[in-house]
């Protein structure tokens, strides 16, 4: 049976207070606190029942016990008010909040052969670009977009308007593309070892060859590094490296990866990727400082509303 239940965040019983993250297919090996997790609220819980006194017995002991279960069962079936005001008699429901989501069975959380049941996760803010697994949000310059779907799998935004890639291909191409993702060299554990590995994979396939062996700008036919450095990112110490590229066709561009530990307290390696062309037509650098200074873990109360701040 095929499974609709969205990707996640959802208890893990073989780690306890830690949640694991469900791909919408599988469970993969990224975890994370469970306290991190944002706050569900759901009916308040039943108080418990009048306990009888020790050693108590007959009548009064029974009575209490029967007064102690009606109450329960009145609070959790919800209270029932009776409107008199204008002459109406009707009893009236009181609500009392939305229920509490179910979380996955043990078992499911365990062994990984389960379908957890949750609600998909929040809409993201507009101005924010939300990477939900690897625990980060991006501020949205004006005049980009978030797609629903690329080529590549991965947390995107873009431009909003695409053009005819100049070099031997029939595809479209963006002035500039951002995408999060989590570092695929696993044997690497520090930030700077991972951002110079792939600072390389970055620029090719921004420039040189994409993921359906286009070739939209001809190749690449040199580099330049203008930077390779240590920076704090979502409250980690991180590393960026940067590169301006030249190609066969078109001007070029500018390539930066800037790799950082998530701040799920996971030891997973997040990998940020800009790519933004040079020349009249792409965004001022600028913008790539201003994104890579608004990365922020997700719910950090400063991370919202600077998308309108940032230039085209």
């Amino acid at each position: 049976m095929t499974s609709s239940t969205p990707p996640g965040w959802y208890p893990d019983a073989g780690l306890p207070a830690t949640e694991r993250w469900w791909d919408g297919t599988a469970w993969t090996a990224h975890t994370r606190p469970r306290d991190l997790a944002p706050q569900q609220f759901g009916p308040p819980p039943a108080p418990a029942p009048p306990v009888p006194p020790r050693g108590g017995s007959g009548p009064r002991t029974a009575v209490l016990a029967a007064v102690g279960a009606v109450l329960v069962a009145a609070v959790v079936a919800g209270a029932v008010v009776v409107g008199r005001g204008g002459g109406d008699d009707r009893p009236r429901t009181a609500t009392s909040g939305p229920a509490r989501t179910p979380t996955s069975d043990a078992s499911d959380a365990s062994d990984g052969k389960g379908t957890p049941t949750s609600s998909a996760p929040p809409a993201a803010d507009p101005s924010l670009l939300v990477d939900e697994l690897d625990g980060i949000t991006l501020p949205v310059p004006d005049g980009w977009e978030k797609p629903s779907s690329t080529v590549e799998d991965v947390t995107t935004m873009r431009t909003e308007h695409s053009y005819d890639c100049p070099g031997d291909s029939a595809s479209f191409c963006y002035h500039a593309t951002v995408t999060s993702r989590t570092a695929t060299q696993t044997e690497l554990t520090s930030a700077e070892a991972v951002a110079k590995a792939d600072i390389k994979d970055a620029a090719n396939s921004s420039y040189d060859r994409d993921l359906v062996g286009n070739r939209n700008y001809d190749g690449i036919t040199s580099h330049t590094q203008l930077a390779s450095k240590s920076l704090s990112v979502a409250g980690r110490t991180g590393y960026l490296v940067r590169w301006r590229v030249r190609t066969s066709a078109g001007p070029g561009g500018y390539v930066e990866t800037v790799a950082f530990p998530s701040p799920l307290g996971t030891e997973s390696m997040v990998v940020v990727r800009l790519a933004f062309d040079a020349g009249a037509d792409g965004p001022p650098l600028g913008t790539m400082d201003t994104i890579t200074r608004g990365i922020r873990p997700i719910g950090d109360a400063t991370s919202g509303g600077v998308g309108s701040s940032i230039g085209r």
